[in-house]
């Protein structure tokens, strides 16, 4: 790929990094505080997909079967139902953070399964990354217990995340509307009899919010992230990803619909320093023509 490539294949990722930021928005801003805690997540992961597909099929070009549409499915599945029972289980900035170790298996799973090359440079921000997600653990983990369901399935959202991010480079030829699409009808078949079962139903105000939910914050921020996978690996992609961590508790904190506690604070900065030192101090120290820095 030429540097132009990957410069835009850099942008789209950015570009979705800063929509899927929003997701604390969405879920702390008190839209859906009559629906229990024990449903809410899940409910949310339902309705969420179901206005994201709604947004995609139209969008879709040349529909075409594979068979790894199916472990992708499953996957994106799985993921969309441990986040949001995180995100509402713990704070905003303790999901999305416990999610970040997903850099950590798509390299494993990378270099280890599918013979990638590693990338000594992406090792930086990853490095500082796996520091940070681990202050989270030993706190919320060893300190607050009552959060410990919301710190598991945030952990497992982190690990089917890096699942998805991998069927889907693989897949990165295949139409993006097609392949989020299917994704979000997955969640839709695989939860639709047990959202029906519980009996609750949006009102209209929340029905509004949930199609911006859908359409802003998971359908086109993963049609970015296609395009973006078609230009860069999964592993530089999951470490631009290591934004998301820092933009989402700062939207709910300027809004002022939470505080995040001082080790998220802590950990933030660690991801800053360790992107910083791969996209803009190493290109300063090591340039030159005989040097490919990016």
């Amino acid at each position: 790929m030429t540097h132009s490539d990957k410069l835009a294949g850099r942008f789209w990722i950015l570009a979705a990094v800063l929509l899927w930021s929003s997701c604390g928005l969405f879920v702390k801003a008190g839209f859906f505080d009559n629906w229990p805690e024990t449903v809410c997540g899940p409910l949310l992961a339902f309705w969420r997909s179901a206005f994201a597909a709604l947004i995609l099929v139209p969008m879709i070009r040349r529909p075409r079967w594979n068979p790894r549409l199916i472990p992708l499915g499953v996957c994106f599945t799985a993921m969309c139902i441990t986040y949001m029972t995180a995100v509402t289980l713990t704070t905003a900035a303790n999901a999305i953070w416990l999610q970040a170790t997903s850099p950590w298996w798509v390299f494993l799973l990378s270099v280890v399964l599918l013979r990638e090359p590693v990338v000594r440079r992406d090792l930086i921000p990853l490095c500082f990354g796996v520091v940070g997600v681990g202050i989270i653990l030993v706190f919320e983990l060893g300190i607050h217990t009552q959060d410990r369901l919301g710190v598991v399935c945030g952990l497992a959202s982190g690990v089917f995340f890096a699942c998805v991010v991998m069927f889907m480079r693989h897949l990165r030829h295949e139409n993006a509307a097609w392949l989020v699409a299917i994704s979000h009808i997955g969640v839709i078949l695989a939860m639709l009899p047990w959202a029906a079962a519980t009996g609750i139903w949006p009102t209209p105000l929340q029905l509004v919010v949930l199609a911006a939910f859908g359409s802003l914050q998971m359908a086109i921020p993963y049609v970015f992230l296609i395009r973006g996978l078609r230009t860069i690996s999964s592993q530089e992609a999951v470490g631009l990803g290591l934004l998301e961590p820092v933009l989402m508790p700062f939207w709910v904190f300027a809004l002022g619909l939470e505080t995040p506690r001082w080790w998220t604070i802590a950990g933030g900065s660690l991801i800053l320093v360790g992107l910083a030192l791969r996209y803009v101090v190493l290109k300063w120290v090591m340039r030159g023509p005989a040097v490919d820095l990016l």
